[in-house]
């Protein structure tokens, strides 16, 4: 068990207890630990009780909980819960901004067990007339189930792709060759069909022996001959393997990867790239569009006419790639909610190749994330300040601060706290609720503060879980190329967020954009692969990327802006 699942399971529990009303001092214990130990880079499932009581949150009977999650990766206490609980209640859990007082209040009040109960509930108005819900929150509910209806049967890019690693691997045993195609290899940023070519002479035999493969669950109505369809258990996406001889294989691996827009675009000789893959001798992408007079586009980009209008500026040999990164510049550590330290986060981006790392830990407001207040950040400095003094010119961390936009479009510190940083990653993290003037409006504030060098995931999604706020994204890259901010594609697969699809726009505008991981562990420091892939998806190009910048060129950069903020 690794300690995210002892985690989850820890936090479900709580959540249920408070479902149905136990011992409120044994449910905060629950939840307490849950949130404490998310925190811990301590091994949960390989600490015995003595070390467990040692941790933050956790007491004896606790530690006992955890083991038992640890050995047999249940707990009775959960499933005795979840027994006691209509799935289809489990299933609003799912639903933002429904707490688990509201799902509690309206399971017992109304009855209501199922998405669908709670649905026709809303439109029949008879949610809006319990204690404490209204017209306002039964709308919310309302959006918030349609958005869910919307992403069912979508999984994340990061999921996305660790499904067809593992299939891919699974094929392998069996085929000598298996590609990995469609949405995945394309870095769709939410994936409906996991898809992967799969080499054979004979289907039939092929077909025996997917059908024979552990945890494959055909779909047979939806399959054919030649494409086995259906789902690997324990994932809510669909599975195709398409079965293709070996003459066909880089033929279609072409095909099934490009859109259909992208396939009808039609060359200088009249053909379109679909027609060229049909009839070209020589299947290889790169004599593809040679074969129909058009430029060569990177799988990532084949979406539709975009990747051409792109391509009469750039070459494809621009596109930022991982080698180009120097430096992170979004990250969080103990001083906030990250779980390892500046020194270690800072030290795992040397051992990545990185030179240099930024801080940005959450500012004061975000209270709930143990955001730092002015004395903090003062400490913080000071410690980043001596371990500066232990590296050679080839490495640095610099002062930086996620700073919430308040409601009022203000940053979370006086001046003069923010004349101690290095630089200012503005995000909104509170109040999501706003109209698209609203929410523009609050942004423009805060770009137009001296003080803020980089606007942080600008719409607040969550890919599949929650929608952004609307912003008007001509107006808001205007003002960052009038103010000179940098645009933050955060690289979080939870969030990829600015959208791929307004890159290119903010390039044009001459706005840089910052491939982000927003890390609170090593492993988040990963996710700019996540940010890479949808970066090159919108086309941006490494002079436009900021941290593809050398540390001599970003920490000039940073000198000089303080500069001109000096001057003001």
């Amino acid at each position: 068990m690794t300690n995210a699942e002892i985690v989850d399971l820890l936090e479900l529990t709580g959540r249920l207890m408070e479902l149905h009303e136990q011992d409120a001092f044994r449910t905060r214990t629950f939840t307490a630990a849950a949130f404490n130990l998310d925190k811990s880079t301590a091994d949960l499932a390989n600490l015995p009780v003595e070390e467990l009581v040692k941790l933050p949150g956790v007491g004896k009977s606790l530690a006992g909980k955890i083991r038992e999650i640890a050995e047999t990766g249940r707990l009775t206490e959960l499933d005795e819960l979840l027994a006691q609980t209509p799935s289809g209640v489990m299933d609003m859990f799912r639903i933002k901004g429904l707490g688990v007082k509201k799902i509690g209040t309206l399971w017992r009040e109304l009855g209501i067990e199922t998405i669908p109960d709670l649905q026709q509930a809303c439109e029949t108005g008879r949610v809006a007339k319990i204690k404490g819900f209204g017209v306002g929150t039964q709308d919310k509910i309302l959006a918030a189930l349609e958005f869910l209806q919307e992403q069912q049967g979508k999984v994340r890019m990061d999921k996305a792709a660790m499904l067809a690693n593992l299939l891919h691997d699974l094929l392998a045993e069996h085929f000598d060759r298996v590609e990995i195609s469609g949405q995945v290899r394309r870095k769709a940023q939410e994936v409906d069909t996991v898809q992967l070519l799969v080499q054979t002479s004979d289907p039939v035999s092929a077909m025996l022996t997917l059908n024979s493969l552990p945890n494959l669950e055909q779909n047979k109505p939806n399959s054919s001959p030649f494409a086995w369809r259906g789902r690997l258990k324990g994932f809510d996406v669909g599975v195709e393997l398409l079965l293709n001889s070996a003459e066909q294989t880089d033929r279609q691996l072409f095909i099934q990867t490009a859109a259909e827009p992208h396939l009808q675009q039609v060359g200088a000789g009249g053909m379109s790239l679909l027609q060229a893959a049909y009839t070209s001798q020589d299947a290889s992408e790169a004599a593809i569009y040679e074969r129909a007079g058009l430029p060569y586009i990177v799988p990532e980009m084949r979406e539709d006419d975009f990747a051409f209008r792109w391509a009469a500026r750039y070459h494809a040999d621009d596109l930022v790639t991982w080698d180009d990164l120097r430096g992170t510049l979004h990250n969080h550590s103990t001083w906030s909610d990250g779980k390892q330290s500046v020194a270690d986060m800072a030290n795992y981006c040397r051992e990545l190749g990185l030179t240099y790392f930024g801080i940005a830990d959450h500012s004061k407001t975000a209270s709930y994330a143990g955001g730092l207040d002015a004395e903090r950040v003062r400490q913080q400095q000071l410690e980043i300040d001596q371990l500066n003094l232990n590296y050679g010119s080839d490495f640095r961390i610099f002062k930086g601060i996620e700073s919430d936009i308040l409601g009022d479009g203000s940053l979370d510190y006086d001046e003069a706290t923010l004349a101690t940083f290095d630089y200012v990653v503005a995000s909104v993290h509170q109040t999501l609720t706003m109209s698209i003037e609203k929410a523009t409006s609050r942004l423009l504030r805060a770009i137009e503060n001296p003080y803020t060098t980089i606007l942080g995931h600008p719409t607040g999604r969550l890919l599949l879980a929650r929608e952004g706020y609307p912003i008007d994204h001509k107006v808001i890259i205007d003002a960052c190329a009038e103010h000179n901010v940098i645009i933050e594609i955060n690289a979080s697969p939870y969030r990829l967020d600015i959208d791929w699809r307004w890159i290119d726009y903010a390039m044009q505008q001459g706005v840089m954009l910052s491939i982000n991981p927003d890390a609170h562990d090593f492993a988040g420091l990963l996710d700019m692969h996540y940010g890479v892939a949808i970066g090159r998806k919108g086309g941006l190009i490494k002079k436009m990327t900021f941290n593809a910048l050398t540390l001599s060129e970003i920490a000039s950069y940073f000198q000089e802006r303080r500069a001109q903020i000096g001057k003001k």
